[in-house]
């Protein structure tokens, strides 16, 4: 009989003993997988983070941020200057509205309310529209824009419920806030960016609220815009927002050559930050503030790391388990086969050939709960990724969801994510790569803790074997 047919033989001598040895193993072999596989998926987003988000910077008026704070707007001047910074290789300006719904704004004013404008009572350029928000102002958005009045014989009148804006930007290039393409659910793109169109891409909330699909109308200011595509930003907010062109937003601003806010792309992440003192000084600190990209991106970075080494530690220490769990097995089998392993010798079975039929009788265990592992982790790396970055997910969140209230592309709450979305964004999928990656180093583990108990093998000598027989 050869020596490989005598381990499989052995392997399935005590089938009770080789289906627990087998469990225990799958569980340890699954765990392992499930955690190669989420850390290879955090890799992944941490190395598309880098090289996309990590080189963007973004350029708002000195001392303002959406429609908070003062300054002077920018202009387009100022974005052919920023392109002329060493190391800059896009500028995309983005122009910021606010739409209200035209007869709701009838009714405030016939019931003695008006807008302030959002919180900060900065004021704001009020556009009409025929859109309907899809986000109710509620508790707390009655309450940052409440108004006290006072009736003819002096009683105090309750202000009238207040509906929210709709959050419309121009942009000149089909890019969201981290500098990479718009990701749309229906429909297409804008075309060109840089020259007025009637098209809209609509928040997919803020279309169902208004009972719109692509190929659908509606009004900004009497003109009349065809819905182009859909968007998806995973917020309520987000998703309760437009985007046309850039020069059709200025258009509708009156304001044709100003700018909210400003998207510089860098050409590599070595040179950010040179680009951004750059930047800083062609522009002037007085006239414009450059952060880099997201100003809660390295939060996230850093909570992607911290999930990933957690991840590659489970994965050692589930190797290892496994390791130990066929270095006992084969000890104890060892001690078990002493008199087999005896007469085998005194016969004359060299010590190779007998340790040979231990590690492959390992090595069939293993296979076995390979098999049954890997399926494991096929269908429990996903919920064992996101049980990992769930707590990093809901730290960071709550970070990128105090950013500007303006709501567009420069800003934290923008309709195509934030920091919060990026964690959340992780997805982990059971590869055939990973997969046999990560078997073939539970095989290399299980190898070495065979070869232990297998080198005990040169130690039992035939005649003190036989003798005690």
């Amino acid at each position: 009989m050869s020596v490989l047919a005598r381990s499989v033989g052995n392997a399935f001598r005590n089938k009770v003993r080789t289906a627990a040895v087998v469990a225990v193993l799958a569980v340890a072999i699954g765990l392992a997988l499930a955690m190669l596989v989420a850390n290879q998926a955090v890799t992944g987003k941490v190395a598309e983070l880098n090289a996309s988000v990590g080189t963007v910077l973004t350029v708002n008026p000195a001392g303002g941020q959406g429609f908070e704070g003062g300054g002077e707007p920018l202009t387009s001047a100022q974005a052919a200057t920023a392109a002329a910074v060493p190391n800059v290789s896009s500028v995309v300006g983005t122009k910021a509205l606010r739409l209200r719904n035209a007869a709701e704004i009838t009714a405030e004013a016939a019931s003695g309310r008006t807008a302030q404008g959002g919180p900060g009572g900065q004021s704001a350029t009020t556009v009409t529209t025929s859109l309907t928000a899809a986000v109710d102002a509620g508790t707390l958005g009655n309450r940052n824009q409440a108004t006290s009045g006072t009736s003819g014989n002096g009683t105090t009148q309750a202000a009238p419920a207040f509906s929210l804006p709709v959050t419309a930007t121009g942009i000149g290039a089909e890019v969201d806030s981290t500098g990479k393409a718009l990701q749309l659910t229906q429909g297409t793109g804008l075309g060109d960016y840089t020259a007025a169109s009637t098209g809209a891409l609509l928040g997919t909330t803020l279309a169902e609220k208004n009972g719109l699909s692509v190929g659908s109308t509606f009004t900004i200011q009497d003109q009349t815009f065809t819905v182009k595509g859909l968007f998806d930003a995973g917020t309520a907010f987000g998703n309760n927002a437009l985007y046309v062109t850039l020069p059709t937003a200025q258009t509708l601003a009156a304001l044709p050559d100003e700018l909210s806010t400003m998207i510089v792309t860098v050409n590599s992440m070595e040179n950010v930050d040179a680009a951004k003192t750059a930047l800083q000084a062609a522009l002037g600190s007085d006239k414009a503030d450059v952060t880099q990209g997201q100003r809660n991106l390295q939060t996230a970075v850093s909570s992607l790391d911290s999930v990933k080494n957690i991840s590659f530690i489970a994965f050692v220490a589930a190797l290892g388990t496994a390791g130990l769990i066929i270095l006992l097995i084969m000890v104890m089998l060892v001690r078990e086969r002493r008199r087999e392993i005896g007469v085998l010798k005194a016969i004359g079975a060299p010590n190779r050939t007998i340790g040979l039929q231990f590690v492959l009788e390992a090595l069939v265990l293993v296979a076995l709960g390979s098999v049954v592992g890997a399926a494991v982790a096929s269908f429990a790396s996903g919920g064992i990724a996101s049980a990992l970055i769930s707590s990093s997910s809901t730290t960071t969140a709550a970070t990128g969801q105090r950013g500007g209230p303006g709501g567009f592309p420069g800003g934290q709450g923008g309709p195509f994510g934030g920091a919060s979305q990026l964690l959340t964004s992780v997805t982990a999928s059971a590869s055939p790569g990973v997969i046999a990656a990560g078997i073939a180093a539970v095989f290399g583990v299980a190898i070495i803790g065979a070869l232990v108990p297998a080198l005990l093998t040169a130690r039992i000598r035939p005649i003190e074997v036989l003798r005690g027989e």
